[in-house]
């Protein structure tokens, strides 16, 4: 069996493991009453699909822009610049303002924020950091300090009955997503996912390094710039629509380069992404039959993922490139 033939296996291994999931998820435990199971439950489930593949295109994409498998987009404080967008409405506008203003405008100028914001900070410190791909993240965790001082230093100040209201929107809830926001996520993420589907071949070639791209006719920096932008987006949509989930990209691109024999982005695309469609159903499904929603799945990713990631560190499996320019 060549590995294009395991690979289609594996794909239809996964999808008949998400429908079976799905399937699972949707009718156990509905006690008969369909309809109102599969309202709520249903919303969920497109939240789902929606954040998976957000979060597991845009890491896959990024590792390779960085040439490096342990880093994510939120290194450049994405999660951090969401607090703080937050932080600073309910302090100026008051938590029953912030509450109670339009979704679709705040959910757009959330994505906008994050998107531009990270555009604008890579592009000023490209240059100055001459191209060094490793100092620049090095001043994106300086900048994610720098927002978590800002909101932290908010949050004090705050009226106690306006911060508990703030945090509510501040951790990650796959329960209380807008049909509205559903929609235009939906929207987006196609447009974002199928320009990354087609500069796929383009980042086979930049998996192989930044040289050869140039020499094989690829226009690097504006290339780059596009990517990092639609990566942001795709970040900012999955952090503004269900809030702050930083570990899954790493942990689905991380199983999927382990499990799949491809190299090729687009089989990449698809794996991680029906794996992050996986492990969120299959996790909400334990944490809502079995733990008795004692927990959250988004604590449970945190965590999950915050011991995987540090078993990645300590066991240093993962490959790294060692080149340290960031383009030409």
């Amino acid at each position: 069996m060549n590995k294009e033939q395991r690979f289609r296996r594996q794909v239809l291994v996964l999808g008949l493991l998400i429908l079976l999931t799905t399937g699972l998820y949707l009718t156990y435990n509905t006690y008969g009453n369909w309809s109102f199971a599969l309202a709520i439950r249903g919303k969920k489930l497109a939240a789902f699909f929606l954040v998976a593949l957000a979060c597991s295109g845009s890491t896959v994409a990024f590792q390779t822009l960085t040439h490096n498998r342990f880093l994510t987009p939120w290194i450049l404080g994405m999660d951090q610049l969401y607090v703080t967008v937050q932080t600073v409405l309910f302090f100026i506008a008051g938590g029953s303002v912030g509450l109670s203003l339009p979704v679709v405008p705040q959910f757009l100028v959330n994505v906008l924020l994050m998107a531009v914001v990270s555009v604008l900070f890579i592009g000023f410190f490209l240059g100055k950091t001459g191209n060094d791909f490793f100092r620049l993240l090095m001043v994106g965790m300086v900048a994610a300090s720098l927002f978590s001082s800002i909101s932290t230093y908010l949050q004090v100040l705050m009226d106690p009955n306006e911060y508990d209201l703030l945090q509510g929107k501040l951790y990650a809830s796959f329960g209380n997503v807008s049909v509205k926001l559903l929609v235009i996520s939906g929207v987006l993420l196609a447009v974002i996912c199928s320009v990354l589907w087609y500069f796929g071949p383009e980042l086979d070639v930049l998996l192989l390094g930044f040289d050869h791209g140039v020499n094989l006719g690829i226009s690097v920096r504006p290339l780059q710039r596009l990517l990092l932008f639609l990566i942001a987006a795709a970040t900012g949509i999955a952090t503004a629509l269900v809030g702050p989930t930083i570990f899954l990209g790493f942990v689905v691109a991380t199983v999927s380069y382990q499990i799949f024999p491809v190299h090729r982005h687009r089989q990449l695309f698809l794996g991680s992404t029906l794996l992050g469609i996986l492990f969120l159903i299959g996790g909400q499904f334990i944490v809502e039959q079995f733990l008795g929603l004692k927990a959250t799945i988004s604590t449970v990713i945190q965590f999950a993922g915050g011991l995987f990631f540090i078993g990645k560190l300590v066991a240093g499996s993962s490959p790294v490139n060692r080149r340290r320019k960031f383009g030409n």
